[in-house]
Formats: C-alpha cells, structure tokens, sequence
C-alpha cells in the first residue's frame, strides 16, 4: 500500500507513476487542425469559421446566468440556444488560453444534468415498438380524461383518440377539441415521437458538454465531487444495451477522465443524492461494458478500472469482482486493437501491484503468462 502512495504521488517508476493522460480531445479538435492552422496564418480572428471559431473570454462571464436559466427553462428555442453556446465554449484548442472554469458556474452542471435527466425519464428501449395502452388511470373517475370519461360524459360520438382514429375522419379533416388533445396518446402529458428525438438530442448534446468539460483540469475536481454527475454518468453505462450510442461514449469518456480523483465512497456519502447509485451498481456498469459489444467500450473500460484501482478507497469496492475483471483483462490482451492490449496490461499491471492474490493469479496460470509474453513481443 505505501509503494502505490508513492507511485501516485509521482515517485519512482512503474505504470501508475505518470499522471493519467486523458483519453482524447474533445469531439471536433482534431478535424481540420492542419486546415484551421494555414487559415490563421492568412486570415484575421475575425474572418475564422467552423472549428476555429474563436469565443470572447468574458461571454461566459456575461451571459452565465442566462444559459443556466435557459437550460433550466425546458423552453426548445432557448435551449438550443444555450446548448450550441455551451458546446463552443467547452471547445479548447491546446494553445487556447481561456481560464473560465465553466463547472464553477453556479448552477450550470447541474442544469445540464437535468436535460440528459429529463430524457432518461421518457426514454425507451431502441427496439422497442409503440402499441396501443389500456388507459386504467382514474378510469371510475369522470374528471381525469384518461379511460371510460368519454363514455362517462357520452361523447362516444366524438373524436376518438389519436392511436385509433378511423381513417374516414381523417380524411373529412375533423379536428379534436383542445381538452380531448391534452389526455391524446401524442398530446400534451404525451410527447409524440419527434418530440421524444428532439429530446434524445438535446441529452447527447448535453452529455457531449460535459463530457468536454471533463478534458479541461479546472473542472476535474467539482465535477469528481458532484455526486449528482457521477450518479447520472454512471447510469447512463449501465443501461448501454438500450441507451443511444454515442450518448455511453460521452458518459464512460467523462468517467475515464475523472477516473484518477474518483471516490466510490461518493455514493454512500451523506451528499444529496438523485439516482440510487451504489458503489457496487456503479462497478457493475464498469464490467457491464466489458462485456458489451462495442469494442471501443472495451478499452475505456479497462483504463477505468486502471485508474480506479490506484485509489486506496476503491480498492475494497473492486476486489470482490476481482476474478472477473482478471479473466476479461486476460481475454483482451489477446485483441488486435493495441490501445486495448496497452489498456488491459496497464490494469492488469495496477492491480497486480496493489493485491497479492491478483499477482499470484496472474503468475500462477501460464495462458495468462503467455499472453502477456506475446503482447511483449
């Protein structure tokens, strides 16, 4: 235990000696960097489009509040707004000497929270088909709308509901009245289908926010100690079998980051706490994505659980799940992709360092050996 306290605090060498890098730049930093480079030789600031399109550093300074209440409004127009807005403001070339500390502004993450927390609350499974609902709710009740009131009332004549509509009504243009569109399958309390992917996007683009957030090493440390963050990333990995795709990417990127200040211990802290996260659900998601079926989630992964490792506090949290992470660290050393070779050997590696029962594992069964021999060579 005090060899890992040396090494992370950067003493001699060993594979957990060297800060943890980060897994990448943020979407959209490396299209076009040749291109936007010769640009900024032969055109002013002003005249830069696309990915080099500068910010002025006091914009956020002056228009912070209004973002977060424009998140926090649920209104279309404003929240497209404030999302494009966001989404040029956590871009940050390398040689970009903005300061602001987005994170810390009051009230902002967790605004951006709420909109990936807004669709994860009418979510649906991808491949999942919408058929008709029984309306049970209130149906002995004659003022709820929902069931037997159009009976109730006697305007079975009228219009029926949106989902059985019979086409000759359609076709004679016949219009609902507005107290019958409110309780309508796509009414209001009922966001219709592109209703329902106009909020999907609104949560990748949220979740692509944060995720860039993440990169930037001001925001490190409030976002690893937001529990609400960490609650709402981590739910998002463990539902990846049914959650959009690039919306786990940007949640298990955003974990990989903080990965090196985070403490499980959050989820049993006495911090105020939106989903019923536990330490053990949350490693559960990590090897979850194991053993999903998009590779690339097999490399974050293993780094994650690389750099989970190294924390003392962690360690008691991991170790029970220790033989299936060996086994599945062991299997990826044998993948052709070279950053999940590098990430399984490096996990492997720390936990190896920290626990003797992994380190005689590992040395006790030769297909092990071997694999790491024919990464070796």
């Amino acid at each position: 235990m005090q060899k890992r306290d040396l090494n992370k605090s950067g003493g001699s060498g060993g594979g957990s000696a060297a800060p943890a890098p980060k897994r990448g730049r943020p979407f959209g930093s490396t299209s076009g960097s040749a291109a936007s480079s010769f640009a900024a030789d032969s055109a002013a600031p002003s005249t830069l489009l696309g990915p080099s399109l500068q910010v002025h550093t006091s914009f956020a300074d002056q228009n912070n509040k209004r973002i977060v209440l424009a998140l926090q409004s649920g209104l279309k127009s404003e929240l497209t707004w404030a999302l494009n807005t966001l989404t040029l403001l956590s871009f940050k070339e390398k040689e970009d000497m903005r300061k602001d500390s987005l994170a810390k502004i009051s009230g902002l993450l967790d605004a951006l929270l709420q909109v990936i927390d807004d669709w994860r609350d009418i979510a649906l499974p991808k491949e999942l088909q919408r058929t008709h609902r029984a309306r049970t709710l209130g149906s002995n009740s004659v003022v709820t709308g929902f069931g037997n009131e159009y009976e109730a009332l006697g305007s079975n004549d009228g219009v029926k509901q949106s989902g059985l509509t019979d086409a000759s009504v359609q076709k004679n243009g016949a219009k609902c009245r507005p107290s019958e569109w409110w309780y309508d399958e796509d009414g209001l309390f009922n966001l219709d289908d592109e209703g329902r992917a106009e909020k999907q996007q609104c949560a990748v683009a949220a979740s692509n926010i944060i995720r860039n957030f993440s990169f930037m090493p001001e925001n490190e440390v409030i976002m690893a100690a937001n529990r609400h963050c960490l609650e709402t990333v981590f739910q998002c990995i463990e539902d990846h079998t049914t959650e959009d795709e690039e919306l786990i990417t940007n949640a298990l990127e955003t974990i990989v980051n903080l990965a090196p200040l985070l403490d499980l211990r959050i989820f049993s802290s006495s911090k105020p706490s939106y989903i019923k996260i536990t330490e053990k659900r949350a490693v559960q998601a990590i090897m979850g994505m194991l053993g999903s079926a998009v590779k690339a989630w097999h490399c974050a992964a293993a780094e994650l659980l690389g750099r989970l490792i190294i924390n003392p506090d962690n360690e008691p949290f991991l170790l029970p799940f220790f033989p299936q992470i060996h086994k599945r660290l062991v299997d990826l050393m044998s993948s052709p992709a070279i950053d999940a070779q590098a990430a399984a050997v490096g996990a492997l590696y720390n936990l190896a360092e920290v626990n003797m029962d992994c380190r005689l594992k590992l040395a006790s069964e030769r297909w092990a050996v071997d694999r790491l021999l024919r990464v070796i060579r």
